[in-house]
């Protein structure tokens, strides 16, 4: 594994420009009481940098690098891009982005720039070739920070004229294009690149996440998030030019919907992103998406770049984080791949909509506060883990991740409107979380032998090739688990004929001839070949066996005793189909045999409350035992007798973990 930085970068969003400097004293200070070693500046200053169009002024910035370096403190470098000046909205307004209701933006919050704005990528581009050639060789600049959480679409003429252009290099022709969007449906063919509009509010779209012609609303996901990817890049690159050694990356945002960012990790150097679960986000989601973010780089380390000491504000409830969660909720980030752990922010803004969010130094300005003494504790307690470094986290399992399922998925109209794609994603997460089974995430163009078994739910969108790629793996040997709602369409949402799942019907031994809607009040039950039931829900496949056996059936409504769940033998491996969505025992139940035959094992041998997962290499293990349940748990045998690394107790069979209490255990690999 590649391993980015010497130590854990502890730290993270700095705004001394916002303060007088008689603060930025202070704040040294308490940086060091606090094990505070890396800070992160310049994410909106482009104002300041550049008073106007002709003008730049870094003198500011210099003094605060100077002040940090005199810290040593490790500084991540922002390019200030995420926010634009006032004078470049009111002397050149089309930088401005049109909303999917057709509204133009003025002046105004943040992510506010068309991405196709060749003004915006103008002064963009001078604004990074400035600060790259500045301090291209500043020994304290660890990292670049490329804007700032990129998202947000954009529907103006540019953005139309370039739509028209990435058509026309997908497609070649407009013939290729009104087949891809079938554009005869409803007499919608086109006869010239130019006759291409926006999908928004005011052309196909109904609203933000549905469309009459899904394969346009698809293409301009995919173009959007090309957009998006293109502005980094400029800035990465000029950023390369002058610094082609310290990495560059921008802060993802998990299960963010936008963009593709298996497709983004291709560019950056190291995967960072941001962490804000709310008061009642299941900590297998949490745990979720640092998996997946891991995986964006084929099990690479990440970067954890935005996570709150105590509390967000812009969520509607904003709970405070209970004594030792921050902790817990840091260790849950390392132990699944993160080389670094920092906050949003280090000082608590006086004014503006993020006053309430929480920082490592509160209102009260001072150290005697709870949130500042554990933050303390624990950039202390990292000192103790730097071997952990570049470590990677091994998984038999694999579950597939693409944002082309998640955008066409939920622009479908129909069969049911609760059909959520991260949702059907972590039912099936949970289960292996649950028991303690080390998962990836991963893309359907990562490397699937690596895997005991590959889980693909809603597999609705079948790019070409995949069907292949799938059928080899399975009769390799491999297992294979797909659902209800796969092998429908094509890359152009368009279906695949001869019966659901299309592709996937042989590897599958099955097919399927109708798809049954329920609503949320409904349930059907089900019957196993064992004699045991359960209930299913949402949507509920009417499929006919085709090689496949059925390991249950139907019990209720008039597909009674038709086959829900199969599996079908595949040269050297298995193929399960789940044809509805399983209420949760059921599908812990499915899963459970599944995983058993598949010999898969858990980080622990005995059933636990408790989460367990590890990071390793070939000469040394890191096991972190966390807590996030409201009751003390006792520790499993497994690990009786063994120190714990943050205290230097010894666990016996009498040490119990308390709620948000993590203990860690360092073992030499034999």
């Amino acid at each position: 594994m590649k391993k980015m930085f010497n130590e854990f970068l502890y730290g993270r969003d700095y705004n001394p420009n916002q303060w007088p400097k008689e603060i930025w004293e202070e704040d040294m200070r308490m940086f060091r009481l606090a094990n505070i070693n890396s800070t992160t500046i310049n994410v909106f200053s482009w104002a300041q940098n550049q008073p106007s169009e002709n003008e730049y002024d870094f003198s500011q910035l210099d003094e605060i690098i100077e002040r940090l370096s005199q810290e040593n403190s490790q500084i991540v470098l922002g390019t200030s891009t995420a926010a634009l000046p006032a004078w470049m909205f009111m002397r050149y307004p089309e930088v401005g982005r049109v909303d999917f209701e057709g509204r133009r933006h003025t002046f105004s919050h943040r992510h506010n720039a068309c991405p196709n704005s060749l003004v915006y990528q103008k002064y963009a581009k001078n604004m990074v070739e400035q600060l790259a050639q500045r301090y291209q060789d500043h020994d304290n600049i660890v990292c670049w920070h490329i804007n700032n959480e990129y998202g947000g679409e954009c529907y103006c003429e540019n953005c139309q004229k370039a739509f028209r252009v990435w058509v026309k290099e997908k497609y070649g022709t407009v013939e290729a294009v009104n087949k891809a969007w079938n554009m005869e449906f409803w007499g919608h063919k086109l006869y010239s690149f130019d006759e291409i509009v926006v999908p928004n509010l005011l052309g196909d779209g109904i609203h933000s996440e549905a469309a009459s012609f899904t394969g346009i609303s698809l293409d301009y996901c995919r173009f959007m998030s090309d957009s998006l990817l293109d502005n980094y890049k400029m800035e990465r690159d000029i950023i390369k030019r002058y610094d082609p050694d310290t990495p560059c990356t921008t802060n993802l945002m998990g299960t963010f919907k936008g963009l593709d960012y298996f497709k983004w990790a291709k560019e950056m150097d190291i995967i960072s992103w941001d962490n804000y679960p709310s008061y009642n986000t299941p900590w297998s989601f949490v745990a979720m998406s640092h998996d997946l973010m891991r995986g964006l780089k084929d099990g690479q380390p990440f970067m954890l770049m935005e996570q709150t000491p105590s509390q967000q504000n812009w969520q509607p409830y904003n709970s405070l984080k209970k004594p030792g969660q921050m902790s817990t909720q840091s260790y849950q980030t390392i132990a699944h791949g993160a080389d670094t752990i920092q906050f949003f922010q280090l000082r608590r803004s006086v004014g503006a909509c993020e006053k309430f969010h929480g920082a490592v130094i509160e209102h009260a300005g001072h150290e005697h506060t709870r949130v500042f003494q554990e933050v303390a504790s624990l950039g202390s307690q990292l000192r103790k883990l730097q071997p952990i470094l570049g470590m990677e986290k091994k998984s038999k399992v694999a579950i597939v991740f693409d944002w082309d399922n998640y955008w066409a998925l939920e622009f479908t109209i129909g069969p049911n409107k609760n059909l959520k794609y991260v949702d059907q994603i972590h039912q099936y997460y949970q289960f292996f979380y649950d028991k303690n089974i080390s998962v990836d995430m991963i893309s359907p163009d990562s490397d699937f032998s690596k895997y005991d078994l590959v889980v693909a739910p809603v597999l609705y969108l079948v790019k070409e090739g995949l069907k292949e790629k799938l059928e080899n793996y399975v009769s390799a040997g491999g297992n294979f688990i797909t659902t209800y709602m796969s092998g429908i369409v094509n890359e152009s949402d368009n279906v695949h004929l001869g019966g659901y799942p299309g592709p996937l019907r042989q590897l599958a031994g099955i097919w399927v001839e109708e798809i049954d809607a329920l609503a949320p009040e409904q349930t059907n039950s089900l019957k196993f070949n064992d004699g045991q039931t359960g209930t299913c829900a949402l949507l509920c496949d009417l499929m006919h066996l085709e090689g496949a056996e059925s390991l249950a059936v139907y019990s209720s409504n008039f597909y009674k005793e038709m086959p829900v769940i199969t599996r079908n033998r595949f040269g050297k491996g298995n193929a399960w189909y789940i044809g509805a969505q399983l209420e949760p025992k059921t599908l812990y139940k499915t899963l459970q045999e599944i995983t058993a035959e598949c010999n898969l094992s858990s980080a622990v041998s005995e059933p636990t409350e408790l989460e367990v997962s590890i990071r390793e290499n070939e000469y040394q293990r890191f096991i972190f035992i966390m807590n996030f349940g409201n009751e003390e748990q006792v520790i499993p045998k497994d690990f009786v007798g063994s120190e714990n690394l943050l205290t230097g107790q010894k666990l016996t069979d009498a040490t119990v973990v308390k709620p948000y209490e993590t203990v860690i255990i360092s073992e030499v690999v034999s």
